[in-house]
C-alpha cells in the first residue's frame, strides 16, 4: 500500500515546490492538492466538517499552478488532485491542463474529482446544483474524447461541441488515473461507470472497508473488474490497526494530512509520518 500526504496550498503555509521536493526526498508516493477557486462571503450551505469553514478554503493558491510548481521541482513523486471541482472548470481548458501537466511531469498526474458540496460557489461559475454530477460526468466523458482523440467531439445534454484538435495528449494512456471522490451507492456507481479509482474521504466515512466490498460485488454486476478499480483513503488515520485493515482490505494508496502551515511544522510532520510502520 502506497503512501502519500496532502496539503492546502496556502499563501501563509509552505510553497508547493517546497513541500512536494520535501515529500519525496521522505521517500511518499504522491502529494495532493486542494481545488477552491473561491469562498463566497454570503454563503449558506453547512460546511460538512465542522461548524466554521476554515480559512484555508480561500487562501490556496490555484490548484494547477501548485501541481506544476511541484512538479517542476521533483522526479518521481506523483502529483494528485485533491479534489479538482470539474463543475467549476470548462472541460477543454481542464482537459488541456491536465494533459499537459501529464506531459512535463513524464506521467505523473492522479487526477482527483469532485462534484463540491458549496452550493453557493458553484452557482457563481454558473452550475447548477441539482445537475452538478451529470454535468461532472459529461465534462469527463468529453475530456476523455479529447485526450483520446486526434478530432474529438462529444453531444452531451449539458456538454457539445464539433470536431477540435487539442494537443499535447496525456503521457499515461488513456489518460491519467480519474479517482473520484464521495460516498454512498450513487458514488460507487459513479465510479463504476465513468473513473478508475475511488477515494472516500476518511474523517466523513468510517465503513470504508464494507464501502470497498459493495464497491468490488457492484462492479461484478456491472461487467466490469474489480481489479481495475483503485482505492486511496484520503484524509487516511496513523492508527496501525486502520492502516492494517486498508491494506488487508486491497487500499492501493492512504493519504496522510500536513498542517496548512510553514516549513517549521510540515517538515516534522513529514519525518512523523516517514517513520510509520509499513
Amino acid at each position: 500500500m502506497h503512501r502519500g500526504v496532502f496539503i492546502f496550498q496556502d499563501d501563509f503555509a509552505i510553497r508547493p515546490d517546497d513541500v512536494a521536493r520535501a515529500a519525496e526526498e521522505r521517500g511518499f508516493e504522491s502529494i495532493f492538492f486542494i481545488d477552491h477557486t473561491h469562498i463566497p462571503v454570503r454563503r449558506t450551505t453547512p460546511y460538512p466538517l465542522a461548524a466554521e469553514l476554515p480559512k484555508d478554503y480561500y487562501h490556496n493558491h490555484d490548484l494547477f499552478v501548485a501541481m506544476s510548481f511541484a512538479a517542476a521541482a521533483t522526479k518521481k513523486i506523483k502529483i494528485g488532485s485533491g479534489i479538482c471541482l470539474v463543475i467549476e472548470r470548462d472541460p477543454m481548458i481542464l482537459a488541456k491542463e491536465v494533459a499537459s501537466l501529464d506531459a512535463l511531469s513524464n506521467g505523473r498526474v492522479l487526477f482527483g474529482i469532485g462534484g463540491g458540496w458549496n452550493r453557493e460557489e458553484m452557482e457563481d461559475h454558473g452550475t447548477n446544483f441539482t445537475t452538478r454530477w451529470k454535468l461532472l460526468r459529461e465534462r469527463i466523458e468529453a475530456m476523455k474524447a479529447i485526450w483520446r482523440d486526434d478530432e474529438a467531439e462529444y453531444r452531451g445534454e449539458l456538454v457539445r461541441f464539433d470536431k477540435i484538435w487539442s494537443w499535447p495528449k496525456p503521457v499515461q494512456k488513456p489518460h491519467p488515473p480519474i479517482l473520484l471522490g464521495g460516498h454512498g451507492e450513487k458514488a460507487l456507481d459513479r465510479v463504476i461507470r465513468y473513473c478508475d479509482g475511488w477515494m472516500p474521504l476518511a474523517p466523513v466515512d468510517s465503513k470504508i472497508v464494507a464501502g470497498i466490498g459493495e464497491l468490488r460485488s457492484r462492479a461484478t454486476k456491472a461487467g466490469r473488474d474489480p481489479k481495475t478499480i483503485s482505492v486511496t483513503v484520503f484524509g487516511a488515520s496513523t492508527d496501525a490497526e486502520k492502516l492494517r485493515a486498508y491494506t488487508e482490505a486491497g487500499v492501493e494508496r492512504v493519504l496522510f494530512p500536513l498542517p496548512n502551515a510553514g516549513a517549521d511544522q510540515v517538515l516534522p510532520a513529514l519525518d512523523k509520518l516517514a517513520k510509520l510502520p509499513s
